[in-house]
């Protein structure tokens, strides 16, 4: 009858061999398993052709998260009296929580900043409950003047926040306004909006598909056996 074996010993320098095999094994698993995970778009954008104010609708609800719920209304009014006459396209958030991206005042009031493609909206900006865009003011004299950081703007933004489900979403809506004279009017053309399904997570004026490619990259390197640095980003 033959004794029971003695398990045999390794040394230290084969067993650390042996983890760092297992280490590097597990890394290849979680790697896998990432690049398998199907891209879950995060924006959510939704194609428009809207004009609003001379030619179209007075004034239009947009709904950014298409959840049948009103988050911002663009508006246009007029109003005249023995002197002269006054225009103005304007933005308002339907509830107190939802804010308009401003910059400076004027009239008494915040004026929309009209945002250029590429610009980051999120917890930095100042953001208000309604904004200016455009206003025109003339005279029975013939003359008049314009303001408003929106006047003749092609293809800028409006960044925009707002809540859903008690949780801050940034976004934005993209138009073109048109300041016309004698006659005067003021009207502007929506033609597109867009926001960010992850909560408190800032979006790129224009951007509408698309994940933040610099995190998931490092991600994907880390879980790939890449060294990770503990060195705060500035």
């Amino acid at each position: 009858m033959q004794r029971p074996r003695t398990p045999a010993q390794l040394s230290e320098s084969i067993q650390q061999q042996l983890n760092m095999y297992a280490l590097a094994a597990g890394a290849a698993g979680v790697s896998f398993l990432a690049l398998a995970q199907p891209a879950q778009a995060k924006i959510v954008y939704t194609a428009a052709h809207v004009k609003i104010g001379a030619g179209g609708v007075g004034s239009y609800d947009l709904d950014l998260n298409r959840d049948g719920v009103t988050d911002f209304s663009l508006s246009t009014g007029g109003s005249c009296d023995v002197v002269r006459c006054f225009y103005s396209f304007n933005v308002y958030g339907k509830a107190r929580s939802n804010g308009i991206v401003f910059e400076g005042r004027g009239r008494g009031r915040k004026l929309a900043q009209a945002m250029p493609r590429g610009a980051a909206i999120g917890v930095q900006r100042h953001f208000g409950s309604e904004g200016g865009m455009a206003d025109a003011t003339y005279f029975t004299t013939g003359k008049g003047y314009v303001t408003g950081h929106w006047l003749d703007a092609t293809n800028r933004y409006l960044g925009l926040t707002f809540q859903v489900n008690g949780a801050t979403h940034y976004g934005w809506a993209r138009l073109s306004v048109e300041v016309v004279k004698q006659p005067w009017s003021v009207s502007a053309t929506l033609t597109g909006y867009a926001y960010e399904t992850i909560p408190n997570r800032p979006i790129i004026a224009g951007r509408t598909h698309g994940k933040d490619d610099a995190k998931d990259a490092s991600l994907g390197a880390l879980a790939a056996g890449a060294p990770f640095s503990a060195r705060r980003q500035k």
